[in-house]
């Protein structure tokens, strides 16, 4: 069964994101094993800091992992900070990092009507440029979120049906 590290764009445990990534771990639970990591760990990116133990536990989570979701809501028109703290982390060396290869599947949240659209975007955008495998798909944005969550996890069937439609493919390419 392949692993598969989720790694969240938001710190809040009652995000939208994470009742999204904790959905899609129920729902196919039985296809992969999940584990999500903690970025709120990490501390801000400094290429002088070679030792830090959280960097290296992240790091590891990732090279480890046989795919990485990305559940991320938007911040002001793109991913969030702490987001792109967690990946700067994870690319170094330069095209070489456990990032290279690495399949990546993207999901974004909003609480708007845009689901997200832009931070999905630039995100597809920066995981490229790690030479990151992204999946292709038809893209998964859940719009106006916060409506469709329901004791700490995403309960729109709808939005599920099509994440189900989206996510099962990428599952199957990791086996």
């Amino acid at each position: 069964m392949p692993e598969i590290l989720i790694i969240p764009g938001s710190l809040r445990a009652a995000s939208s994101a994470r009742a999204t990534a904790r959905a899609i771990e129920a729902r196919f639970r039985d296809r992969a094993t999940f584990v999500t990591a903690d970025v709120g760990l990490l501390p801000h990116y400094n290429a002088d800091v070679t030792d830090d133990p959280a960097v290296a536990a992240f790091v590891e989570q990732v090279g480890a992992a046989d795919g990485v979701l990305f559940v991320t809501p938007e911040y002001n028109y793109s991913i969030p900070g702490v987001l792109k703290n967690a990946i700067d982390w994870a690319s170094r060396p330069a095209y070489a990092s456990v990032f290279k290869g690495k399949p990546s599947f993207v999901i974004t949240v909003s609480g708007g009507v845009t689901g997200g659209v832009r931070a999905q975007a630039h995100l597809k955008y920066v995981l490229n440029g790690m030479l990151a495998r992204v999946h292709a798909n038809k893209e998964v944005l859940v719009t106006q979120a916060n409506d469709k969550v329901t004791d700490g996890v995403l309960t729109d069937d709808a939005v599920l049906g099509f994440i189900d439609t989206e996510f099962a493919p990428f599952i199957d390419s990791l086996s």
